[in-house]
């Protein structure tokens, strides 16, 4: 059965190009993003992993870990970082999971017969403090991640965990929130005292709470 969003996130204990982790123990308090890709030596993924790396800091200042995976084994994916590094000129830095006997691919439901019976699809989890699925996305094969897209999901999911907002459309870290319906107008002017803009009795915004 599909991953859920709310779903707790199957743990494992997998050897890694960091060598071995168990997943939840290896999140500790942090968010994670695992993503998957469905084998070694593929171009989209190539330049993906190096997007990654290149995003360390800042995925470092929200407190957020990533773990790339594929059913390759381990000295293919060392020899492939090598490749990463020179084409993409940056050094991978978090852990690529090796998956031969499919553990994780099973467990995440990774493996789409009408895609491919024995690779991993791309796709991208997002998991909160709590190991809580927070977002599921799926890629196909043509298609390169969007991974400021995902530093903006993880913005929006950290903001709106701590207040009662949400974030609207094409929303960046700093745009104006919409209050949540459950907040009442009254309320809203304790929780909210950088003011209320209402545009309709159900469509109100407020400064980010949190800037």
């Amino acid at each position: 059965m599909a991953l859920r969003l709310g779903d707790i996130a199957p743990d494992f204990t997998a050897d890694t190009t960091d060598g071995t982790i168990t997943f939840h123990q290896w999140l500790g308090d942090s968010w994670g993003i695992l993503f998957s890709h469905p084998a070694d030596y593929t171009p989209v993924c190539t330049t993906e992993l190096g997007a990654t790396a290149k995003l360390k800091t800042e995925f470092a200042k929200r407190n957020v870990k990533v773990a790339a995976v594929s059913v390759d084994p381990i000295e293919s994916h060392r020899g492939w970082v090598g490749d990463i590094n020179e084409t993409q000129c940056t050094t991978v830095n978090f852990p690529i999971i090796a998956d031969s006997q499919r553990v994780v691919a099973t467990a995440y439901d990774m493996i789409h017969p009408n895609a491919d019976d024995k690779a991993t699809v791309r796709s991208v989890f997002v998991i909160g403090p709590d190991k809580k699925i927070k977002l599921t996305l799926t890629y196909p094969a043509s298609t390169g991640r969007n991974f400021l897209e995902l530093i903006r999901v993880i913005d929006s999911l950290q903001l709106t965990a701590k207040f009662r907002v949400a974030t609207p459309a094409d929303w960046k870290d700093g745009e104006d929130c919409i209050i949540t319906p459950a907040v009442k107008d009254a309320e809203a002017e304790t929780l909210f005292p950088k003011g209320m803009r209402k545009v309709k009795p159900y469509l109100r915004y407020t400064p980010q709470p949190n800037k």
